[in-house]
Protein backbone atom coordinates (compact mmCIF):
# COMPACT_ATOMS: atom_id res chain seq x y z
CA UNK A 1 0.00 0.00 0.00
CA UNK A 2 1.38 3.15 -1.06
CA UNK A 3 2.62 5.69 2.04
CA UNK A 4 -0.31 8.68 2.11
CA UNK A 5 -0.15 12.07 2.71
CA UNK A 6 -2.84 11.61 5.42
CA UNK A 7 -3.21 8.21 5.37
CA UNK A 8 -5.82 7.44 8.36
CA UNK A 9 -8.70 5.52 7.16
CA UNK A 10 -11.14 8.54 8.12
CA UNK A 11 -9.38 10.52 5.55
CA UNK A 12 -10.91 8.47 2.80
CA UNK A 13 -14.66 8.46 3.81
CA UNK A 14 -13.90 12.53 4.41
CA UNK A 15 -12.44 12.72 0.73
CA UNK A 16 -15.44 10.21 -0.42
CA UNK A 17 -17.92 12.68 1.12
CA UNK A 18 -16.60 15.56 -0.22
CA UNK A 19 -16.53 14.13 -4.02
CA UNK A 20 -20.63 14.28 -3.52
CA UNK A 21 -20.99 17.47 -2.47
CA UNK A 22 -19.51 20.42 -0.23
CA UNK A 23 -19.85 19.90 3.92
CA UNK A 24 -19.20 20.66 7.46
CA UNK A 25 -17.24 18.15 9.55
CA UNK A 26 -20.31 17.33 11.64
CA UNK A 27 -22.14 16.77 8.37
CA UNK A 28 -19.86 14.36 7.11
CA UNK A 29 -20.27 13.02 10.39
CA UNK A 30 -23.63 12.34 10.44
CA UNK A 31 -24.16 11.46 6.94
CA UNK A 32 -21.26 8.25 7.57
CA UNK A 33 -23.05 7.06 10.69
CA UNK A 34 -26.11 7.06 8.80
CA UNK A 35 -25.23 5.60 5.77
CA UNK A 36 -23.14 2.90 7.80
CA UNK A 37 -20.52 3.51 6.68
CA UNK A 38 -18.22 3.44 10.10
CA UNK A 39 -18.90 -0.81 9.76
CA UNK A 40 -16.70 -1.32 7.18
CA UNK A 41 -14.03 1.41 7.83
CA UNK A 42 -12.57 1.82 11.17
CA UNK A 43 -13.39 5.72 12.10
CA UNK A 44 -12.10 7.67 15.55
CA UNK A 45 -14.77 10.64 15.22
CA UNK A 46 -12.88 12.15 17.89
CA UNK A 47 -9.74 12.66 15.39
CA UNK A 48 -11.97 13.73 12.31
CA UNK A 49 -11.51 17.88 12.80
CA UNK A 50 -7.66 16.83 12.85
CA UNK A 51 -8.14 14.51 9.98
CA UNK A 52 -9.93 17.69 7.89
CA UNK A 53 -7.16 20.23 9.19
CA UNK A 54 -4.68 17.83 7.94
CA UNK A 55 -6.29 17.36 4.32
CA UNK A 56 -6.65 20.87 4.19
CA UNK A 57 -3.19 21.81 4.62
CA UNK A 58 -1.84 19.05 2.17
CA UNK A 59 -4.09 20.61 -0.31
CA UNK A 60 -6.48 17.77 -0.83
CA UNK A 61 -9.78 20.12 0.79
CA UNK A 62 -10.37 23.47 0.98
CA UNK A 63 -12.73 25.65 2.72
CA UNK A 64 -15.28 26.88 0.75
CA UNK A 65 -17.37 29.16 3.23
CA UNK A 66 -18.50 29.47 7.08
CA UNK A 67 -22.32 29.35 7.56
CA UNK A 68 -23.97 29.68 11.05
CA UNK A 69 -27.64 27.99 11.73
CA UNK A 70 -29.40 29.55 14.31
CA UNK A 71 -27.86 29.80 17.89
CA UNK A 72 -25.08 27.11 16.97
CA UNK A 73 -21.64 27.84 16.69
CA UNK A 74 -20.10 28.70 13.04
CA UNK A 75 -19.14 25.58 10.86
CA UNK A 76 -16.59 26.16 7.92
CA UNK A 77 -18.17 24.28 4.89
CA UNK A 78 -15.12 22.05 2.46
CA UNK A 79 -14.97 21.58 -0.90
CA UNK A 80 -12.24 18.74 -2.68
CA UNK A 81 -10.19 20.08 -4.36
CA UNK A 82 -8.28 18.88 -7.88
CA UNK A 83 -5.60 17.15 -5.84
CA UNK A 84 -7.69 15.76 -3.46
CA UNK A 85 -9.83 14.33 -6.32
CA UNK A 86 -6.74 13.10 -7.75
CA UNK A 87 -5.42 11.56 -4.05
CA UNK A 88 -9.39 9.95 -3.99
CA UNK A 89 -9.70 8.11 -7.24
CA UNK A 90 -5.73 6.87 -6.82
CA UNK A 91 -6.75 5.51 -2.99
CA UNK A 92 -9.78 3.76 -4.49
CA UNK A 93 -8.17 2.15 -6.84
CA UNK A 94 -5.74 0.83 -4.96
CA UNK A 95 -7.84 -0.35 -2.60
CA UNK A 96 -10.13 -2.03 -4.91
CA UNK A 97 -7.36 -3.34 -6.83
CA UNK A 98 -4.66 -4.32 -4.37
CA UNK A 99 -4.35 -7.42 -3.00
CA UNK A 100 -3.15 -6.91 0.79
CA UNK A 101 -1.40 -9.17 3.31
CA UNK A 102 -3.87 -8.22 6.87
CA UNK A 103 -3.25 -9.41 9.86
CA UNK A 104 -6.57 -10.68 11.63
CA UNK A 105 -6.26 -11.15 15.50
CA UNK A 106 -7.80 -14.26 15.52
CA UNK A 107 -4.77 -15.24 13.56
CA UNK A 108 -2.40 -13.99 16.14
CA UNK A 109 -4.00 -15.66 18.38
CA UNK A 110 -4.60 -19.21 16.73
CA UNK A 111 -0.59 -19.28 16.30
CA UNK A 112 0.04 -19.53 19.88
CA UNK A 113 -3.03 -21.58 20.88
CA UNK A 114 -1.10 -24.32 22.51
CA UNK A 115 -0.42 -21.66 25.23
CA UNK A 116 -4.47 -22.34 26.38
CA UNK A 117 -5.58 -25.79 27.78
CA UNK A 118 -7.23 -27.72 24.70
CA UNK A 119 -10.80 -27.19 26.78
CA UNK A 120 -10.05 -23.77 27.53
CA UNK A 121 -9.15 -22.88 23.87
CA UNK A 122 -12.17 -24.87 22.87
CA UNK A 123 -14.22 -22.59 24.90
CA UNK A 124 -13.12 -19.61 23.87
CA UNK A 125 -13.51 -20.73 19.98
CA UNK A 126 -17.03 -21.53 20.80
CA UNK A 127 -17.63 -17.96 22.43
CA UNK A 128 -16.01 -16.23 19.23
CA UNK A 129 -18.70 -18.26 17.33
CA UNK A 130 -21.91 -17.64 19.03
CA UNK A 131 -20.59 -13.81 18.79
CA UNK A 132 -19.99 -14.37 15.10
CA UNK A 133 -23.16 -16.28 14.63
CA UNK A 134 -25.10 -13.23 16.10
CA UNK A 135 -23.36 -10.82 14.08
CA UNK A 136 -24.32 -12.94 10.97
CA UNK A 137 -27.95 -13.21 11.81
CA UNK A 138 -27.80 -9.18 12.72
CA UNK A 139 -26.32 -8.48 9.06
CA UNK A 140 -28.42 -10.77 7.38
CA UNK A 141 -31.30 -9.24 8.84
CA UNK A 142 -30.09 -5.67 7.80
CA UNK A 143 -29.89 -6.90 4.28
CA UNK A 144 -33.35 -8.69 3.68
CA UNK A 145 -34.94 -5.78 4.79
CA UNK A 146 -32.74 -3.71 2.30
CA UNK A 147 -33.74 -6.01 -0.35
CA UNK A 148 -37.58 -6.02 0.34
CA UNK A 149 -37.10 -1.84 -0.54
CA UNK A 150 -35.56 -2.67 -3.34
CA UNK A 151 -32.35 -0.22 -2.34
CA UNK A 152 -29.67 -1.08 -4.70
CA UNK A 153 -27.06 -3.38 -3.63
CA UNK A 154 -24.21 -0.93 -4.83
CA UNK A 155 -25.20 1.03 -2.14
CA UNK A 156 -23.82 -2.38 0.25
CA UNK A 157 -21.70 -4.85 -1.30
CA UNK A 158 -19.49 -3.60 1.14
CA UNK A 159 -21.59 -5.38 4.04
CA UNK A 160 -22.17 -8.19 1.37
CA UNK A 161 -18.54 -8.80 1.78
CA UNK A 162 -18.34 -8.52 5.49
CA UNK A 163 -20.82 -11.38 5.62
CA UNK A 164 -18.99 -13.47 3.59
CA UNK A 165 -16.16 -13.11 5.73
CA UNK A 166 -17.98 -13.80 9.12
CA UNK A 167 -19.36 -16.92 7.45
CA UNK A 168 -16.06 -18.26 6.45
CA UNK A 169 -14.85 -17.02 9.88
CA UNK A 170 -17.62 -19.11 11.99
CA UNK A 171 -17.32 -22.25 9.61
CA UNK A 172 -14.11 -22.56 10.46
CA UNK A 173 -14.04 -21.49 13.90
CA UNK A 174 -17.00 -23.94 14.62
CA UNK A 175 -14.89 -26.53 13.11
CA UNK A 176 -11.82 -26.27 14.55
CA UNK A 177 -13.43 -26.09 17.99
CA UNK A 178 -15.24 -29.22 17.37
CA UNK A 179 -11.76 -31.12 16.25
CA UNK A 180 -10.15 -29.86 19.48
CA UNK A 181 -13.05 -31.43 21.97
CA UNK A 182 -12.73 -34.79 20.20
CA UNK A 183 -9.10 -34.72 19.65
CA UNK A 184 -9.29 -35.11 16.34
CA UNK A 185 -6.68 -31.92 15.49
CA UNK A 186 -3.62 -33.10 14.51
CA UNK A 187 -0.92 -32.63 17.28
CA UNK A 188 -4.13 -32.68 19.88
CA UNK A 189 -2.25 -35.92 21.84
CA UNK A 190 0.88 -33.30 22.34
CA UNK A 191 -0.93 -30.73 23.44
CA UNK A 192 -2.73 -32.10 26.21
CA UNK A 193 0.21 -34.30 27.06
CA UNK A 194 2.52 -30.68 27.66
CA UNK A 195 -0.03 -29.46 29.73
CA UNK A 196 -0.82 -32.11 31.68
CA UNK A 197 3.72 -32.57 32.27
CA UNK A 198 3.50 -29.13 32.93
CA UNK A 199 0.71 -28.99 35.86
CA UNK A 200 1.36 -32.19 37.20
CA UNK A 201 4.79 -32.64 37.02
CA UNK A 202 6.23 -29.10 36.68
CA UNK A 203 8.34 -29.74 33.47
CA UNK A 204 8.29 -26.71 31.67
CA UNK A 205 7.85 -26.34 27.86
CA UNK A 206 11.47 -25.10 27.66
CA UNK A 207 12.68 -28.51 29.07
CA UNK A 208 9.71 -30.26 27.48
CA UNK A 209 11.53 -29.40 23.88
CA UNK A 210 15.01 -30.58 25.02
CA UNK A 211 13.98 -33.90 24.86
CA UNK A 212 10.80 -34.56 23.28
CA UNK A 213 11.05 -38.40 22.42
CA UNK A 214 11.72 -38.56 26.38
CA UNK A 215 8.61 -37.12 27.12
CA UNK A 216 6.27 -37.60 24.33
CA UNK A 217 7.52 -40.77 22.61
CA UNK A 218 9.53 -41.92 19.14
CA UNK A 219 6.32 -40.18 17.33
CA UNK A 220 7.59 -37.16 18.14
CA UNK A 221 10.70 -37.03 16.50
CA UNK A 222 9.91 -34.57 14.16
CA UNK A 223 10.73 -32.49 17.08
CA UNK A 224 14.50 -33.16 16.79
CA UNK A 225 14.46 -32.00 13.32
CA UNK A 226 12.95 -28.52 14.29
CA UNK A 227 15.92 -25.92 13.89
CA UNK A 228 17.56 -24.46 17.65
CA UNK A 229 15.63 -20.67 16.66
CA UNK A 230 12.64 -22.26 16.69
CA UNK A 231 12.83 -24.12 19.66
Amino acid sequence: MAKRKVGNPLAFAVLGSLGERPMHPYEISTMLRARGKDQSIKMNYGSLYSVVAALEKNGFIEALETVREGNRPERTVYQITGTGQAEFDDWLTELVGTATREFHPLEAGLAYLPGLRPDRAAELLEQRARAIDADIEETTALHEQMESIDFPRIFWVESEFRLALLKAESEYVHQLAEEIRTDTLGGSAFWRKAWKLFEEDGITPAEQLKDPVKYFGTEFEWMRAMPPEAQ
